[in-house]
């Protein structure tokens, strides 16, 4: 089976139920219902990290769509039917993720924000393929419960939830609370911004997530994760490693590569991570 670490977002304006349940042709199969954020990376290769105060020249850099989108991309290319059931803007960076959406075959069924353009991620890359973010929230952050409750999940999808949404005053409560009611397997990747996310929203989706994906920094932070069954920790140019429920943690070793977005999608690395039924 084929490893997720590698490839790495539908008009918005109309949402219904209905609509997040994708295409007709579709019904049934599973799919990959990711409740992140899509947004704008603003991407600099970089030969090693800035000191404070100081400044280091890219050797290239990019400005595209990212953050969720990378994982999304990533499952339709290995034939998982997916749906962004996040937010996208008005203006300039939403126009270019909902473009992104639409080219990768993505249904975004949420209703786009009219006020507010889409967020941007300044993300610094090193040679390890290891990322530093600086971001800037937009109307990705502008996820209610009432959003969330227009999609439709079904016990054959996976949920992926991003620590940025859990992170945000709006997003996190909503998606808490949502994922309370949810019967799918759920994925949770904490991001960079783990410490700001709440205590008892980081406790109860942690309670909730089926896997939980994060790197090392993040597992040290969490200092729970790396001995919990069901997890993905990533280490880097070492590739990953993995406990499931029905064998000691194995590592997975990979070439670095370097993913424009936070959300590494490196959470399929073998057979026992596929939910019951699923096959490839």
């Amino acid at each position: 089976m084929a490893c997720v670490t590698n490839g790495d977002q539908a008009d918005s304006h109309q949402a219904s139920g209905n609509q997040a349940s994708g295409n007709q042709s579709s019904a049934g199969r599973p799919r990959l219902v990711h409740v992140g954020n899509v947004l704008v990376d603003v991407v600099l290769y970089l030969p090693a990290l800035p000191e404070p105060g100081g400044d280091v020249l890219a050797s290239a850099s990019a400005i595209t769509p990212g953050g969720g989108l990378n994982v999304l991309v990533a499952a339709t290319r290995q034939g998982l039917p997916s749906v962004y059931g996040g937010r996208i803007g008005t203006g300039p960076f939403g126009d270019l993720c909902r473009a992104a959406l639409t080219e990768a075959g993505i249904h975004a069924p949420q209703p786009a924000v009219a006020d507010q353009d889409t967020g941007f991620t300044v993300a610094l890359v090193d040679p390890t393929g290891e990322r530093t973010f600086a971001t800037s929230p937009g109307a990705e952050a502008q996820l209610t419960i009432e959003h969330l409750a227009a999609l439709t999940v079904r016990p054959t999808d996976v949920v992926y939830v991003s620590g940025y949404g859990l992170a945000y005053p709006v997003n996190g409560p909503a998606i808490t609370a949502w994922l309370s009611t949810v019967d799918a397997t759920v994925i949770v990747d904490p991001g960079p911004l783990i410490k700001n996310i709440k205590t008892p929203i980081l406790d109860a989706v942690l309670d909730r997530a089926d896997w939980w994906s994060c790197n090392e920094r993040e597992a040290r932070l969490l200092g729970r994760a790396e001995g919990r069954v069901g997890t993905v920790v990533r280490t880097g140019g070492n590739g990953c490693v993995l406990h499931t429920s029905n064998e000691p943690c194995r590592r997975f070793r990979s070439p670095p590569w370097t993913p424009t977005g936070p959300a590494t999608p490196t959470w399929v690395c073998s057979r026992p991570v596929w939910p019951p039924g699923w096959t490839r």
